[in-house]
């Protein structure tokens, strides 16, 4: 029995060594270069898609930011805004409360005035009267002659009409 080599050399071994040579070229120019070219420009397309989308991100994360502070300038101008308010509502309340006052004191002390003026007139008036009483009284005695029973019907006369002029 003879053994065959497992390998030979013969022109079938080349030529199918050429023709797979030759395939891969082919293949290789017409398949996959065009193939390559297709998976490099989809993943040329992903990385845009991907590169956009992170810049996508990092704008909605500076609107977010823009927004955010905003907000807060928002919130602090309103907080100003009522703080002024308060306090010109407050300096306001003083300014009517100090108003109020001195118009309070400004009308009690005319009050004040009027009441002197009144009892200064009142003190002028009944000091009249117990002058004009008096002269009336001393007119009357002068007239009579007093006794002791005169003189006391005279005082008692004289105190009847000064109860009268009150």
């Amino acid at each position: 029995m003879q053994f065959k080599p497992l390998v030979s050399l013969s022109y079938e071994f080349f030529f199918t060594i050429a023709n797979t040579i030759i395939l891969f070229f082919v293949l290789k120019r017409l398949l996959f270069k065009p193939v390559l070219k297709v998976i490099d420009d989809r993943d040329q397309e992903i990385k845009k898609k991907i590169d956009d989308g992170n810049k996508a991100l990092e704008e909605g994360l500076e609107f977010k930011e823009e927004y955010e502070e905003k907000l807060d300038q928002i919130k602090n101008q309103g907080q100003e805004i009522l703080e002024k308010s308060k306090k010109r509502a407050d300096e306001r309340a003083e300014k009517i409360i100090l108003e109020a006052r001195n118009e309070a004191s400004a009308i009690k002390q005319k009050a004040s005035l009027d009441i002197e003026k009144e009892r200064q007139q009142a003190y002028e008036d009944v000091k009249g009267d117990i002058s004009e009483i008096a002269i009336l009284a001393a007119s009357k005695v002068i007239e009579k002659d007093i006794d002791t029973d005169k003189h006391k019907e005279l005082i008692d006369e004289f105190i009847k009409e000064v109860g009268d002029v009150r």
